[in-house]
């Protein structure tokens, strides 16, 4: 990386702000857009922080791949028939998603999960 764009790279989370700022002061005259503004004001600290941790992704596209397969699933059986059903399954999604990353075999980690071993992030 040349200097210059090291040195543009370190502005931008001022200017994003100084952006957001300037944004959330503009007149909202819909309730959903100021229960937004609202929401924008509380959490404004973390908007950025992919541009100063480069470990943070900008996306959140891991996180809509995650939940594709559980989409696909409701829309094929046509929904849960219980909240019981759609708990459960919520469940084993997480559980084997944060498995997946870690290298852990889905069994496993249901059997950790029921051993009580199932390590939590």
């Amino acid at each position: 990386m040349r200097p210059a764009e090291g040195q543009h790279l370190g502005r931008l989370p001022a200017r994003a702000a100084n952006k957001l700022d300037r944004l959330v002061t503009w007149p909202v005259a819909h309730p959903a857009g100021q229960v937004l503004n609202k929401q924008i004001k509380a959490r404004r600290t973390k908007f950025f922080v992919f541009l100063t941790d480069r470990e943070v992704p900008a996306t959140n596209n891991i996180s809509e791949r995650e939940i594709r397969p559980s989409v696909g699933f409701r829309k094929v059986t046509n929904g849960f028939r219980s909240n019981w059903g759609a708990q459960i399954h919520a469940g084993y999604r997480s559980v084997t998603g944060t498995a997946r990353p870690r290298g852990q075999p889905a069994l496993q980690a249901i059997r950790d999960l029921i051993g009580g071993n199932f390590a939590v992030a």
